[in-house]
């Protein structure tokens, strides 16, 4: 079997050859004899295409690097995926400035960058505080200014992009649908892709939705949960609105293409928000994109690292195809009840902790992890053997190595 149809398998609860491995990667650091030289630079650290849009990476990464570390991947014997990401649009009639005010007059301690959107329902502001810490080699860092999306924002903000109900009706104005000249961006890469993907024999996955992860990018952590008790209408205006331009996304993902679509869920687990929440404002989302993937004969995946088996089954019923991810260490998941809950009817991608297990773990430890997720999770149960959630800059590489090897020990 090629990588794809060993992955594809897996997800439709067919019999692979062997249990996929796959593992994404975050700033992972491979050993020197599997790294190359970009416009005379060694590129030291390995990424993915799924962040593009998303965060500043401390090194030149592109696609043809996807294209070179699939290879890499696949010469040492393991899986790997081919990630697009799908942007969205600003309109004409927006325009922003960049503004930063020194340490002292916003903040205490550190200057506080903002940018404000000029948009035909009013001015947004999102401020955010310019920490400028070294976060250690390979990591992704914070951006000179304000993007509209980016993790480093939310905990740094002093002014949140929708900081009440009177700015959710602004939001629509800076997450729209993607516009011309980034459809056809989207044709011409995801053509390039494609073509490379059926020369080795590899999936395509494409990230259109961002869901409940937009909304506490736009107001943070805390913002949404208030938002959501004290307004509820201005809430669900604002899922509503997001849910249109991922809609968009996901239909121009699935027009090129891609084999599944992906939704990203870091923000919508159980830490964040109760089952009747997630029920009332998500599932039904979910469920609307995961049936446009399913009318085209795609699948549909769903990002979720904690709270897996408490939200799960509204996944499953949801329709979602794949979930990442099934952590048993930072979730606690006994796998061998995941299988009991989701065998046969959501696969799932999981079993060994990268954080923990793989970045500070023995061998024997290693060795343990991959031989009891290998060991509930046979061939033919809807399992990907992948590390929760991505390869690190910290996740040294002969554990990595350990890993590889005791899943072909016990995958022969």
């Amino acid at each position: 079997m090629t990588s794809r149809e060993r992955l594809l398998a897996a997800i439709r609860h067919e019999t692979p050859d062997h249990t996929p491995l796959y593992s994404w990667v975050f700033g992972f650091e491979p050993a020197p004899q599997w790294r190359w030289d970009k416009s005379g630079k060694p590129v030291k650290y390995w990424y993915s295409g799924r962040l593009e849009h998303l965060h500043r990476l401390p090194q030149t990464w592109d696609i043809t690097c996807d294209f070179k570390r699939v290879d890499a991947w696949l010469a040492l014997g393991v899986d790997d995926v081919l990630d697009v990401s799908i942007p969205w649009s600003l309109p004409p009639e927006v325009t922003w400035r960049d503004s930063e005010s020194p340490a002292g007059r916003e903040d205490a301690q550190y200057p506080v960058m903002t940018r404000e959107y000029q948009t035909p329902a009013g001015v947004l502001r999102h401020s955010v505080r310019r920490t400028g810490e070294d976060p250690g080699a390979g990591w992704v860092v914070q951006p000179p200014d304000v993007p509209l999306i980016e993790d480093f924002n939310i905990p740094r903000a002093v002014h949140h992009l929708v900081s009440g109900p009177e700015d959710v009706a602004k939001i629509q104005w800076v997450y729209r649908p993607p516009d011309a000249s980034q459809r056809v961006w989207v044709q011409q890469r995801m053509a390039q892709v494609r073509s490379f993907a059926e020369k080795r024999g590899v999936l395509v996955q494409a990230w259109s939705a961002f869901g409940m992860d937009a909304a506490v990018w736009f107001t943070g952590a805390e913002g949404a949960v208030m938002l959501c008790m004290e307004h509820p209408e201005a809430f669900q205006a604002l899922m509503r609105t997001i849910h249109e331009t991922d809609k968009a996304r996901t239909t121009l993902a699935l027009e090129n293409g891609a084999d599944m679509v992906c939704q990203r869920g870091w923000y919508s687990s159980t830490d964040f928000w109760s089952p009747s929440i997630f029920k009332q404002y998500l599932k039904p989302q979910i469920t609307e994109l995961a049936a446009m993937a399913h009318a085209r004969g795609k699948l549909f995946a769903y990002v979720m690292t904690t709270g897996v088996m408490t939200l799960g089954p509204d996944l499953m019923e949801a329709g979602v195809d794949l979930l990442y991810y099934l952590d048993p260490v930072q979730d606690h998941v006994d796998l061998a009840q995941a299988k009991q809950r989701f065998g046969g009817r959501m696969a799932v991608a999981g079993g060994i902790n990268s954080s923990i297990t793989l970045s500070q773990g023995s061998p024997q430890e290693i060795r343990a992890a991959v031989h009891a997720a290998l060991s509930v999770y046979g061939r033919g149960d809807g399992f990907i053997l992948s590390p929760v959630d991505a390869l690190f800059p910290d996740t040294p590489w002969q554990n990595v190595q350990i890993m590889i090897e005791a899943w072909k020990q016990a995958s022969a």
